[in-house]
């Protein structure tokens, strides 16, 4: 289970209608990473996080999730999005494997 710095329950999930990761919290959409995908890659392109939320560990929590989902599904990275290419940079060691050369 994952939590808000101040402990509100995160349910992450993937919307591949939408092409977006989502985090919610009390069934309210606060956090969005989008995507485009192809058969072999996952191009992150926008993270946007309730400002009400800022802070509390949200786009920490998704985009992490997401990471970890693609490499589940076998795809490699590309992080357009600014956010997500400077999550991955700060960790290195978890998920430099997952960028598309």
């Amino acid at each position: 289970m994952t939590t808000t710095k101040d402990g509100r329950i995160i349910d992450l999930s993937r919307d591949e209608e939408r092409r977006r990761y989502t985090a919610a919290v009390g069934g309210e959409v606060i956090g969005e990473a989008e995507f485009l995908l192809t058969p072999d890659l996952v191009v992150f392109t926008h993270t946007e996080v309730d400002p009400r939320f800022e802070g509390q560990g949200v786009g920490a929590t998704l985009v992490s999730w997401a990471l970890d989902d693609a490499r589940t599904h076998g795809y490699h990275v590309v992080p357009s999005c600014p956010f997500v290419r400077a999550w991955v940079d700060r960790h290195p060691a978890e998920y430099a494997d997952l960028i598309a050369h």
